[in-house]
C-alpha cells in the first residue's frame, strides 16, 4: 500500500474535474465514489444528476464561510493510495474502508470528530484511489497536518496486515524519488523502457563511479551524451548542476532537466564532492604532509579486475568489522564497482550487471553519514576499471571477470545484513539476495523439501544435521531445486562444491553452497523479485568460465571468513 500526499491546491473543482476527467491519457476508467464525509455525497461519475459543481460547493463550504481575509490561499488537501502490484484488486467496498482510515490518521477527519473537514475518495483505476479534502474544519478552524505523510504511511503498514497485503517498509527520506504517473506514461508514450529521470539517474552515476574531480564529472557526463546546465555562483563558484537527455523534450520543445539532488539524494554536487575527500593521515615527524602511496599503473583490463577483487574483499571485511561511518563509505564505493564493472563487461553479461547495480544502487544510501576516504581504495579500483576499458569477455578477461562477479555476490549479502542489523529496512529489503533465496526455499513443496533433504544427506552425511540447522538451508534447498531445473546433477555439483575447499570454519556453510553451486550452474547471482524472477531485461545468459585465482591474489575463498 503506498501512500502519497500530493502538493496542496488552490481550486477544489480543477482538482475534481481531473479525477472525474479522461486522465492525460485516457487512463481513468469508470470514476466514481467509493467513500465521502457524508454518505448522501453527490457522485458526479454514478449520478445522472450530480455535477462537479455540486460536489465542490459542498466541499468548500466550510472554506467560504469564513471571511475572505481567514480564508487559506491553498485549501485543497490530496491524498493517492495505490495498492502495490504484486497486491490483489480490491473492492470498492474494501477502498471505502480504507479510505476513511487514510483520513482519520493524517488529521483530516479523526475518528469521532464530528466537526472534521470534508472530504471525498474518488476511484477511477483498478490499483488505486484519489482522497480530496477541503483542510477547513467545519468549526472554521484548520486542520492539523502535521506529518500526514508520515502518518498516512504509517496507517498503511496496518492496513496491509489487516487486508494479508504485501508488507512494504517503511520510508527514510533516503530513497531517489520516484516517476511521476505523467513521466511514465509519456516514456510509455515514446518506447522507452525506463523514465527520462531513472535514465539519468543511472548514466549519472556511472558518469561518477570512480571519478576524482568535478572536471572529469562533467567530461564525462558529456561523453555520455546529456545535456547540461550548471548553476554558478556571482563569485564563479560552482553550485550545481541539472542534467537532460536530448531527445527528452517538453510541449514546447525544451529539453526537460534535472537537478542531480532530484535524481537521488547522493547524486547532487555536494554530495558528489564528498567523495573525492582524502581520508585524514597523521602528519609526519617533520610536520609535513605523509606521502600518498603509489599505486602501479594499470596495465589492462584483467589486471584492474584483479585489483578491483582484492579491494572488494578488503570492503567485505571492513563492512563486517568496521564502525557505521566507514562502512556506509565502503557499501557506497562498492556501487562504484557495480556500476564501473557494468560499464565495462563484455557484452554477454552487461545487462545482468547493469541490473545488479540499478537494483544495489538502493542498498548504498542511508541516513549513518559516510566517512569518505577511508573508501579510497575501492573508489581507486573503481577508476582503473573504467580507465582500463573493456573486457574481451574470454580468456583471462573472462577469469578475472568472473572472480569480480563472484566478490561482488558476498558484498550483496554483506550489504545486506549490515543495515539489517541497524534496522534500516529500506536498504536491507533493497539488497536482500540471500532473503529472497530464503523465501522461495520455505515456498517449496514438502516434497521438494523432502526431496533436497534426502540429497543432503546422501552427499554430505557428516555436515547435514548442521547446514539443516542454518538459517540459509532453505536458500540451499531452493538453489538446488534452480540447478535441477537447469538440467544439472544436484548431487554432482553439490559434491564438487563441497570438496572444492572445507567447509568447518566456514559462519554458514549454506551460504558458501549457495555461492558455489549458483557459480558452477551458471545460475542468476541475484534475483531482483521475491519469486526468484528475474527483472525486466534480464536474461539468464550463462557468465564467463569460473576463475583460477592466480597464486599472488589477496582474495582469500569466502569459506574462510568468520
Amino acid at each position: 500500500m503506498i501512500p502519497r500526499v500530493h502538493a496542496r491546491g488552490a481550486r477544489t473543482i480543477g482538482l475534481l474535474h481531473y479525477l472525474y476527467g479522461p486522465g492525460t491519457h485516457e487512463e481513468h476508467v469508470d470514476p466514481h465514489l467509493v467513500a465521502a464525509w457524508d454518505g448522501l455525497a453527490p457522485d458526479p461519475g454514478r449520478d445522472p444528476g450530480a455535477t462537479y459543481g455540486d460536489l465542490q460547493r459542498l466541499l468548500d463550504q466550510p472554506v467560504m464561510a469564513l471571511p475572505e481575509s481567514r480564508r487559506p490561499a491553498e485549501h485543497v488537501w490530496h491524498l493517492s493510495v495505490r495498492a502495490a502490484p504484486e497486491d490483489p484488486i480490491l473492492s470498492d467496498e474494501q477502498w471505502g474502508e480504507i479510505a476513511p482510515r487514510m483520513v482519520a490518521a493524517t488529521g483530516i477527519a479523526p475518528d469521532g470528530d464530528d466537526a472534521a473537514c470534508r472530504w471525498a475518495a474518488v476511484r477511477h483505476a483498478d490499483d488505486h484511489i484519489h482522497i480530496i479534502a477541503t483542510i477547513v474544519r467545519e468549526d472554521g478552524r484548520q486542520a492539523r497536518l502535521r506529518q500526514d505523510g508520515k502518518r498516512s504511511q504509517a496507517e498503511a503498514r496496518k492496513i496491509e496486515i489487516d487486508y494479508g497485503l504485501r508488507r512494504l517498509h517503511v520510508g527514510d527520506g533516503t530513497a531517489a524519488q520516484r516517476p511521476t504517473s505523467a513521466e511514465r506514461h509519456k516514456a510509455e508514450r515514446e518506447g522507452r523502457e525506463r523514465t527520462a529521470r531513472e535514465e539519468l539517474r543511472e548514466t549519472v552515476r556511472r558518469a561518477v563511479a570512480g571519478t576524482a574531480s568535478t572536471e572529469e564529472f562533467f567530461d564525462r557526463l558529456a561523453a555520455a551524451g546529456l545535456l547540461i546546465r550548471k548553476r554558478v555562483a556571482p563569485s564563479g563558484d560552482l553550485l550545481g548542476y541539472k542534467v537532460a537527455l536530448p531527445d527528452d523534450r517538453n510541449k514546447d520543445g525544451d529539453p526537460v532537466f534535472y537537478s542531480g539532488s532530484k535524481l537521488a539524494p547522493d547524486l547532487s554536487l555536494p554530495r558528489i564532492r564528498e567523495r573525492w575527500t582524502l581520508p585524514a593521515e597523521p602528519a609526519s615527524a617533520d610536520g609535513s604532509e605523509p606521502e600518498q602511496p603509489a599505486l602501479p599503473d594499470v596495465t589492462g583490463p584483467a589486471f584492474a579486475r584483479r585489483r578491483a577483487t582484492s579491494a572488494t574483499w578488503q570492503a567485505l571485511l571492513i563492512i563486517d568489522h568496521g564502525d557505521d561511518g566507514t562502512a556506509a563509505a565502503q557499501i557506497a564505493a562498492a556501487g562504484e564497482i557495480l556500476d564501473a564493472l557494468a560499464k565495462t563487461s563484455a557484452a554477454q553479461t552487461r545487462a545482468e550487471l547493469r541490473e545488479a547495480a540499478f537494483v544495489f544502487e538502493r542498498a548504498s544510501r542511508s541516513h549513518v553519514k559516510a566517512v569518505r576516504g577511508h573508501d579510497r581504495v575501492l573508489r581507486q579500483a573503481a577508476r582503473e576499471l573504467v580507465r582500463s576499458g573493456p573486457a574481451l569477455g574470454r580468456g583471462e578477461d573472462g577469469a578475472t571477470t568472473a572472480m569480480l562477479i563472484d566478490m561482488a555476490f558476498f558484498l550483496a549479502i554483506a550489504a545486506a545484513n549490515w543495515p539489517a542489523k541497524r534496522e534500516h529496512a529500506q536498504q536491507a529489503a533493497a539488497a536482500q539476495p540471500m532473503a529472497t533465496l530464503r523465501q522461495r526455499g520455505q515456498r517449496l513443496t514438502p516434497r521438494v523439501r523432502q526431496r533436497q533433504a534426502e540429497l543432503l544427506q546422501q552427499v554430505l552425511p557428516d555436515l547435514a544435521e548442521r547446514i539443516r540447522a542454518e538459517a540459509g538451508w532453505a536458500a540451499l534447498a531452493a538453489t538446488l531445486d534452480d540447478v535441477r531445473k537447469a538440467g544439472h546433477d544436484p548431487a554432482v555439483l553439490l559434491s564438487d562444491a563441497a570438496r572444492r575447499r572445507e567447509l568447518n570454519t566456514a559462519d554458514s556453510i549454506s551460504d558458501v553452497l549457495v555461492w558455489r553451486l549458483r557459480r558452477s550452474a551458471h545460475l542468476l547471482a541475484l534475483p531482483a523479485r521475491p519469486d526468484g524472477t528475474a527483472a525486466p531485461g534480464t536474461r539468464r545468459t550463462a557468465p564467463p568460465a569460473p576463475a583460477t585465482r592466480p597464486a599472488n591474489s589477496a582474495v582469500t575463498d569466502p569459506s574462510r571468513r568468520r
